[in-house]
This record gives structure tokens, sequence and C-alpha cells, in this order.
């Protein structure tokens, strides 16, 4: 059974019949079992899912408005249509403003333990209202985009039949976050192959995947079902520049983690690139090459990361099996919904 029918079979959590054709237009119906290969999705208890939290969450996600020139909303830079990321080197925000990292995928971003490259938010809550506030993305304040969406009805309405309330910050954050653990992929090639088909994966992708899991060095971070250990590494990254970004560092203040960044998620790589924290390399055979080097030297340079010798067909194999192997058919391609008015 759906989350959706789930939430409509609570008695005390019955919708009025227009909000049920809302959320049928909008939502995202999950399933309560998670795709092959992934485990459940994590969920805090001050926090708990329901179709009409998704639903507000969603369209809350999709929403310029909650930007200070009606433009720019978290799928601006998150877009379904680009892997959940934008497309391009740079985040852009408000008139055109860009910062100095690439957007991070949204993809299985519910099994992370810290979000954002240098994992300043500790939860998916926390990190929802920081592009909000951040004068280079959408250069809100809360007490603004809260005024702002109070002044709309149909958020009102809808704040009041999810929380009980008028739009707070806390129920922004959480709205959003619920949309965004519904942002899952699963069940890919790869998965199905693990699972005893033989011929989920080409002949081409299966010998990438012995390199990715042996001689090439991969899996030491792109680990586990998500392919993440959801941990911090200076992979050597732009550390050839005098004022190189100094990622976990300035969140930790610990000389070790300088240069290091947060391991993304492999699944959908196809889709979301460019690829490191700075979107320096425009396809995977470019961050390929980069590891084959053993990345820039530098002082704080990951153990794990050093010159490793395949072969330029190997190369090929390997990137294979992480375009085809980790692309899944149930792609979560979600559209834009109508927006409250």
């Amino acid at each position: 059974m759906s989350l959706l029918l789930r939430c409509f079979c609570r008695a005390s959590h019955l919708p009025s019949l227009a909000m049920i054709g809302l959320i049928l237009a909008t939502s995202i119906a999950i399933s309560a079992d998670p795709p092959l290969g992934l485990p459940s999705v994590p969920v805090p208890s001050d926090n708990p899912m329901t179709a009409e939290k998704i639903t507000l969450g969603k369209q809350l996600y999709f929403d310029g408005r909650l930007s200070a020139d009606n433009k720019v909303s978290c799928a601006s830079c998150h877009d379904p249509a680009k892997g959940f990321s934008n497309g391009d080197r740079f985040a852009t925000g408000v008139e055109g403003k860009k910062g100095g990292r690439s957007a991070p995928t949204v993809i299985n971003t519910a099994y992370g333990s810290l979000q954002f490259w240098d994992g300043r938010a500790k939860t998916l809550e926390d990190q929802a209202l920081g592009p909000i506030q951040n004068p280079i993305e959408m250069n809100m304040t809360l007490d603004a985009v809260i005024k702002k969406l109070n002044g709309i009805d149909g958020y009102k309405t809808q704040f009041k039949k999810v929380f009980g309330t008028d739009v707070t910050s806390d129920g922004i954050a959480k709205a959003i976050a619920a949309y965004e653990r519904t942002v899952i992929s699963g069940n890919a090639p790869y998965d199905k192959f693990k699972a005893g088909d033989t011929k989920a994966l080409s002949e081409a992708a299966q010998r990438g995947q012995k390199l990715f899991f042996g001689k090439a060095h991969c899996s030491a971070c792109h680990a586990g079902p998500n392919f993440s250990d959801n941990s911090f590494h200076n992979v050597g990254v732009g550390m050839d520049k005098k004022d190189f970004d100094k990622g976990r560092a300035e969140i930790s203040k610990l000389s070790g983690d300088t240069g290091a960044f947060k391991t993304p998620t492999l699944r959908e790589i196809a889709k979301s690139g460019p690829y490191f924290h700075d979107g320096s390399a425009k396809t995977l055979e470019e961050v390929v090459d980069h590891y084959l080097k053993g990345g820039i030297p530098n002082e704080w340079l990951d153990e794990e990361i050093f010159n490793i010798k395949i072969a330029p067909g190997e190369k090929a194999d390997l990137v294979k099996f992480m375009t085809e192997g980790l692309s899944s058919p149930d792609y979560p391609d979600h559209k834009a919904p109508e927006l409250p008015k």
C-alpha cells in the first residue's frame, strides 16, 4: 500500500474532498517498501511522512516565490530534468549571482547523515532553510518569506491542515524535507544483477563493476547501498589554486579536513554532471582521469587517493558501469505541480 493510501486510511487524518483532489494532482505516492538495493528511508520522529505534507513540500520546492525576485526555487538548482542538479558548473541564484560550488544532487539525500558539500547542515530540515536565506541564492529572510506565504490563501490553508498553524519556518523546513525524502533512486541494473538477474548488466558494465570494486579503488569511498560513505575526503580537486576552497575544515575547524568534501552518491550519476564540488569535470571520463592521476598533490590529500593504472578500454568499462549500472528505470522524474494561489 502506498504512503498516500495509508495516510488516507487513518481516520484522524482524513483530508477534505478538496484536499484529496489537490493531493492526487500533485503528490508522490511512496511505496511502503524501499526500491531494490536500498534500505528503508530514515524518517525523524518529529517529522512523520504524510501525503498532505509531501504535497505541500513539493509545491514549496518548485515555488520561485520563496526567493526575493520570485524566480528562483529549490528546483532551479536541483532540477529533476538535470539529475536534481542544474547542469552548470556553479549554482545560480537571484539576479544571476553565482556561488563557488556546484549544486549537489538531491537524489537519495534522505540517506545522508550530513547535508551540503561541507556537511554544515545536520538534517534535511536544517538544509531546507539555508538556501532561502543565502544572499546569492534566494536572498530572503525567514520573516519575509513567512509573511509572503501567509499572504497566499492556498498556502495558509494547507499549513493549517498539515501543521495546525499559519506558515512557519519550522513548517517550511519539515514540508520540504518530507518531499525530498521521496526523491529516491534504486532498482537500477546493478541492483537487479546483484539480486541474481545475470542479464541486467551488459558485459562491459560487468567488467566495469569488477574494476569499480577492485583495482580502480572506487568503492573505498563510494560504498554501501547509496554508493557513498557519507564522509568527507580531500580528493585533490582545485587544490592548485592559491585561494582553494577549504571545504569541511570551515565547519569542523579541523586542519585534517582541509579541502575535504562529502562523498556524493553515484546513483543517477549519468544525469547530474558536471562533477566534483567545483563542477570542474564536465564528463565522467574526466572524473576517472583525475583519480587515475592521483588527484592534485597537497598535504591534506586523502590516503585513498593515489595513482592507479588501468587500460583505456578498462576506463570505458568503468564509466559504462556507472552510467548503465546505476541509472534506474524508475528515475524520479518529478514535474512541477500546480502552485497555491
